[in-house]
Parts: structure tokens; C-alpha cells; sequence
């Protein structure tokens, strides 16, 4: 690997945002959510940033693109597990969203190892569920560490996510498994 490139900068957002994790979990474990809350902010902001500037100025990359979503969802489990350990997600929840990441991880290795990589683009019910995800976090940090939310709305927030991860879930597994048997199923 040859000096750094401003080409490289994306990448180094990226592991300045998995660097993030830790500190985020830390003040979350300690009870600063106030702190917390920031911290995933900051968190956000940066990845919007090495996404405009890999995609502005075609700086992406294929480290950059598998970095990327290990960051993203680095920062949202480790939340979602932080939070459902505090008591302030349900666990059912916490389950629901790293068994969603487990199948949808296992059934493109799977995938992967059968068919060979899969071209396709994040589903419009994902992106939807990362946008819960992320409006949940945010909104529980919110709810601890600045001012108390209601709890019918963070109510309907939490089944919403429960929703959208689920429906996400199944929709991926349904999808490579149509993409499969059309192409490599029995003749």
C-alpha cells in the first residue's frame, strides 16, 4: 500500500467513525446520553460526508465499500445492544435486529458461495429501516439525555422498527432465493 491520497479520504472518515463506537458505548454505559447523543451525531454527519465526497468526486473504493456498511452497522448494533442491556430498548427488539443482520450477512455469504456475487441495489423497505433504526437511537438518546419524549410516540417508533426490520428481513431472503432457483435451481 503507497502513501495516502486525498482519494483516501472517504476511507479515513469511515474508520473515524468506527473509531466512534467505543466512545458512544461508553457514554451510553455511563449514563451520559446527553454525550452519547452527540458522539452518534457526529457519527451520522460523518458518514454523510465520506459518501458525498466518494460519490462527488468518484473516490470510491472496494475497501470503501465494504468498511462502509461494517461502520454503519458496527454503530447501530452496538447501540441497540447498549441500550436493550440498559432497559431502554425492548430486547425483543435488540433480538429482532441482529438476527435480521445475522440472515441478511449469512444469506449473502451463502448466496455468495453458490452463485457468485449478488448486483443488486439496498430495497426501498432497508433503507426505510435504517432510517427507523437511526431516528430510534437517536430518539432514545434524546428521551435520556436532553428531555423526556412521550412514550406513545417512542412506542410507535420502537413497532415501526420492529416492523420495517422484520418486513426487510424477509424481503432479502425472499429475493435471493427467487434470484437462486431462477438461475441455479434444479433444472
Amino acid at each position: 500500500m503507497g502513501p495516502l491520497s486525498v482519494r483516501d479520504i472517504p476511507n479515513l472518515i469511515t474508520f473515524f467513525r468506527i473509531v466512534l463506537v467505543g466512545p458512544v458505548i461508553l457514554t451510553m454505559t455511563a449514563g451520559r446520553f446527553d454525550w452519547a447523543l452527540g458522539l452518534f451525531i457526529l457519527a451520522g454527519v460523518s458518514d454523510a460526508i465520506d459518501g458525498f465526497l466518494a460519490k462527488y468526486f468518484h473516490w470510491q473504493s472496494r475497501l470503501g465499500s465494504f468498511l462502509d456498511p461494517i461502520a454503519d452497522k458496527l454503530l447501530l448494533v452496538s447501540c441497540y445492544v447498549t441500550l436493550g442491556l440498559k432497559g431502554l430498548a425492548p430486547l425483543w427488539l435488540v433480538g429482532a435486529i441482529v438476527l435480521r443482520d445475522l440472515v441478511i450477512v449469512a444469506g449473502a455469504i451463502a448466496y455468495y458461495r453458490l452463485s457468485g456475487p449478488y448486483e443488486g441495489r439496498p430495497l426501498l423497505i432497508s433503507k426505510l429501516n435504517t432510517l427507523l433504526q437511526l431516528s430510534l437511537v437517536v430518539a432514545l438518546l434524546f428521551d435520556q439525555g436532553l428531555h423526556a419524549l412521550p412514550s406513545w410516540g417512542l412506542d410507535a417508533m420502537i413497532y415501526g422498527t420492529l416492523f420495517t426490520t422484520v418486513a426487510s428481513g424477509a424481503q432479502y431472503v425472499l429475493l435471493w432465493g427467487r434470484s437462486y432457483w431462477r438461475h441455479e435451481g434444479p433444472a
